[in-house]
């Protein structure tokens, strides 16, 4: 039988921040349909700002990067008329309405065809000291701008990645200047703003080892301790998400950075790049299959070294699973995301080992308790598994019993209660049949 364990007498420390997402709600004012209402309501606590600047909903061509916030960077950075704000402040004033935090990007959205923003400024210190009053204008009001408590300031987005002309999309010098790049930046920004959290620099895989043998040294050696170690992941299985972090903390290890807050901060489903195995790939991410396969590694990375996962993506585009993007209507992975809340309002993660091909994360707020279980398997047509959640360790006073309502999202469900028991101990097992990718949620209250 395949067995999923929670015991709640374990205490896993805080339910961590693993429902952030890639940019904010969207909807359009003349057709009057958006995703607000569902966004707010999933109560997601970051929403990181790459590749904004794609989307018509977020101010365009005009936001968030740093050369479109600053168009002409011989311009005089002191002063306010050499920036272009408005576009982004639309944008945050949007982000900030629905209650979720700005997890700020500086730098430039990914450049497949055109270079524009990707070239290594001509002046590092300037393009700081730049950077230095777009984070005066959002959280010091400089500029006529705001005081947003934005907490996480981020330094480009994937220096090193390469397409397979061997092309690169997001820094077109080398791995050295990057590395000088960064370590001019952080060094300025962290100076002007200690008790801001500046990081980077969303490196794009764990193992470009010609990269990290370049800028971790560096970074070393210059004394530079980023806030945060960003990195990303794209991959078909749920284990690949796990050796993707361990990894990462194999490489903080090896210089010194032990300890340092890590954030896998773009992340999905992706069989495949190319041809058929694209197609398959945003054909999961818009299903069932995409639903399953996010719950699965929130559920298996939760017990890793890892502080942070922002899916990419909520812009309406080929890789948001959780909207469609015309109508911005739910899709499956919108449901995975509530049900993940339930666990963080709940606050405190428990001890869970998973079963073959079942991924489960328990939490707890000291009286009541939910359980989150994934049935994911990369291979279409996988069989149904017979599963049991075997729960442990929950203390019920004299004649107190525990109502478990199971929910369940699958092609037909959308979280709803297929069935529920009365227990009046505090360790029992349930039997439950799991179909290909099933998600399910266990709703734990005392009566």
């Amino acid at each position: 039988m395949n067995k999923v364990l929670v015991d709640f007498s374990k205490n896993a420390g805080k339910v961590k921040d693993f429902n952030c997402i890639n940019n904010g709600p969207a909807g359009s004012v003349v057709r009057k349909v958006s995703n607000f209402p569902s966004y707010e309501r999933a109560h997601i606590p970051y929403a990181r700002l790459h590749d904004s600047a794609f989307s018509t909903l977020y101010g365009g061509e005009y936001s968030v990067d740093v050369h479109r916030v600053f168009p002409n960077f011989d311009a005089d950075e002191n002063d306010p008329e050499s920036y272009l704000f408005g576009p982004t402040d639309a944008y945050l004033e949007k982000i900030t309405s629905v209650g979720t935090g700005i997890y700020y990007r500086l730098g430039a959205a990914i450049e497949h065809g055109y270079k524009r923003g990707t070239y290594p400024p001509k002046d590092y210190l300037k393009w700081a000291r730049i950077c230095e009053h777009i984070i005066r204008h959002y959280t010091e009001g400089w500029a006529n701008g705001f005081r947003y408590d934005i907490k996480y300031w981020e330094i480009w987005n994937e220096p090193e990645c390469t397409n397979a002309d061997g092309s690169r999309p997001c820094w077109q010098g080398t791995n050295q200047q990057f590395a000088d790049f960064f370590i001019t930046v952080f060094r300025y920004l962290k100076d002007k703003f200690p008790h801001l959290k500046i990081g980077g620099p969303a490196i794009s895989t764990c193992w470009a080892e010609d990269f990290w043998r370049t800028f971790m040294p560096a970074i070393r050696d210059a004394g530079v301790r980023p806030d945060f170690l960003s990195y990303h992941r794209y991959g078909k299985t749920v284990e690949d998400f796990v050796a993707t972090v361990h990894k990462a903390n194999e490489w903080l290890e090896e210089y010194g950075y032990t300890g340092t807050e890590t954030h896998l901060n773009e992340w999905n489903y992706v069989r495949g790049w190319q041809g058929e195995n694209f197609l398959h790939t945003i054909d999961s991410i818009k299903g069932q299959k995409g639903a399953a396969f996010v719950a699965g590694v929130m559920c298996a990375l939760h017990p890793e070294s890892v502080d942070m996962l922002m899916y990419y993506e909520g812009r309406p585009s080929a890789y948001c699973g959780l909207w469609d993007t015309d109508t911005h209507r739910d899709l499956p992975t919108y449901y995975t995301y509530l049900a993940f809340d339930a666990l963080k309002q709940l606050g405190t993660a428990v001890y869970g080992e998973n079963g073959d091909h079942l991924y489960a994360l328990g939490a707890t707020d000291g009286k009541n308790g939910g359980i989150l279980v994934s049935h994911f398997d990369q291979e279409d047509g996988s069989p149904t598994r017979e599963g049991v959640i075997s729960v442990r360790g929950i203390d019920l006073a004299e004649g107190e019993s525990l109502r478990v309502r199971v929910k369940l999202l699958d092609e037909s469900h959308r979280l709803d209660v297929i069935r529920e028991d009365i227990f009046t101990a505090g360790s029992f097992d349930i039997p439950l049949s799991f179909k290909p990718y099933d998600v399910c949620y266990l709703e734990l209250s005392r009566e």
